[in-house]
């Protein structure tokens, strides 16, 4: 689109002048200026001869001031930021970046960081959400001790080598799963690991998506949201000014940094479960209010939006109240192939907007292979999960499990609750070995410590030689 604003408009009209123009063209959104002067010069026909004492024209001179002054103002102009020019935002059926070219987002998932899952930590049948891991953590090591313990862990678990590696591997994106609790204030430690995560992902050119794992009251009420077994979020006044809090909260803080791709609200809303599916409508409801909540403090990122059961189901979707959103879904132990896409492909093209993968994997080599081609011959971008987890290879990198922790693992299988604590007592692994298991983990969470999956990185479509 090409806007045309003669200079009369910009400056008093004079008879006699040049019809110069200032074109403005927009194009992909980004605005971009030219200048467009006429060849031709004019004079000032019957100009007064306005004469100080000293022989200065006043009027004329000031005039032609003016004018040559203008092509300057102009280039200026053209050099300012231009709103959400340097974002990548949504146009049409793509992602683009800042210069308008077309981005398809091929991230990882950074699982198990600020969000602990159980199965990550081998406790299959024992504690599976944060909350019971921090209370099992916590059982073992004290207060102050695992304090201490969870300080290092997080520190450990993402640093800026293992930022480096992702770079080096091909990824151009991460998905960032957070806990609400660790944004409850603006100097509250989320907000240190993630400017730190910031600043090492723009030095490697990496896009971020925050990604809200542990909504306060839950949004899907089981062990990945760290709820109390009930996702309260849909139907407490409550919760849901909690959760804009927390939001508005992030989004004043990064508003104005271009690492950060945009904002995945709530990572898998409402589980498959019959007995929850009545709270489907309320979840675009709950969208439209956070999105407006987030607008107020961020006009320029883009929002990303999961379908309902486990971000699933778009049936709950109406048309797009966002200019700047995604429409994400996850797939699990599905077939690899394009049938599983059609409903979201779509939804892409009725209603113009892109859709983005926002989880996958948990799976073999091949199936993730033979997903990935899927989702690329139809372009829609992709997250796997998970960047790093313990003893599996369906991961980037694998943690090595500490000499001991067969025996922290048996122990947290054990039946908890304050009626188990005899019982709980008798199976206590000894002071030493616990302190060694714990040490140790520390350590082998460094990238260091941890083995480089290639039969991973190469389903995926990424370089292999990367180990650091």
């Amino acid at each position: 689109m090409i806007e045309k604003f003669p200079l009369a408009k910009v400056m008093k009209p004079m008879r006699g002048r040049p019809k110069e123009l200032v074109e403005r063209q927009v194009t992909s959104g980004k605005a971009q200026f030219r200048v467009v002067l006429s060849a031709r010069s004019y004079r000032l026909k019957n100009r007064p001869a306005f004469t100080s004492e000293f022989g200065v024209r006043f009027l004329a001179e000031k005039l032609m001031l003016k004018v040559r002054l203008l092509p300057a103002i102009v280039l200026l102009l053209a050099l300012a930021p231009q709103g959400s020019a340097q974002f990548a935002r949504t146009d049409h059926k793509q992602i683009v970046d800042a210069s308008g070219k077309p981005l398809l987002a091929h991230a990882i998932n950074l699982g198990n960081w600020m969000v602990p899952e159980g199965y990550m930590w081998l406790f299959d049948g024992g504690p599976q959400s944060a909350t019971e891991i921090r209370a099992l953590v916590w059982e073992l090591l004290g207060p102050e001790v695992s304090a201490s313990f969870w300080q290092k862990y997080r520190e450990s678990y993402i640093t800026r080598e293992d930022i480096a590696l992702i770079h080096r591997a091909g990824f151009n994106t991460m998905r960032v799963p957070l806990h609400y609790a660790l944004f409850e204030s603006d100097d509250a430690e989320g907000f240190k690991l993630l400017d730190q995560l910031l600043a090492w992902s723009r030095a490697e050119n990496l896009y971020v998506v925050l990604d809200l794992h542990a909504a306060p009251g839950g949004q899907t009420g089981t062990n990945i949201d760290d709820s109390g077994g009930y996702p309260w979020v849909y139907q407490s006044p409550q919760e849901q000014q909690h959760l804009i809090a927390v939001w508005r909260r992030i989004a004043a803080r990064y508003h104005d940094n271009p690492t950060v791709l945009g904002y995945d609200l709530l990572n898998e809303p409402i589980p498959h479960y019959p007995a929850l599916a009545f709270l489907n409508p309320s979840l675009e409801p709950v969208y439209k209010t956070l999105s407006a909540e987030i607008r107020k403090v961020d006009a320029h990122h883009i929002l990303f939006l999961g379908g309902a059961q486990w971000d699933s189901n778009f049936s709950v979707f109406g048309k797009p109240f966002d200019s700047n959103v995604v429409y994400t879904f996850h797939k699990y132990w599905t077939a690899p192939d394009e049938g599983v896409l059609r409903d979201y492909i779509d939804f892409r093209e009725r209603f113009e907007v892109p859709i983005w993968m926002g989880e996958s994997g948990e799976n073999t080599d091949e199936w993730i292979s033979q997903f990935v081609h899927s989702l690329e011959k139809n372009k829609i971008g992709w997250a796997f999960w998970p960047y790093k987890k313990m003893e599996k290879s369906s991961a980037v990198v694998t943690v090595i499990p500490p000499a001991d922790w067969s025996k922290i693992v048996e122990f947290a299988k054990l039946p908890r609750g304050t009626g188990q604590v005899e019982e709980r007592l008798k199976s206590r692994p000894s002071r030493e070995t616990i302190n060694r298991a714990f040490a140790e983990l520390l350590e082998n969470i460094r990238l260091q410590k941890c083995r480089v999956n290639e039969g991973y990185l190469k389903a995926l479509g990424m370089k292999t030689d990367v180990a650091p």
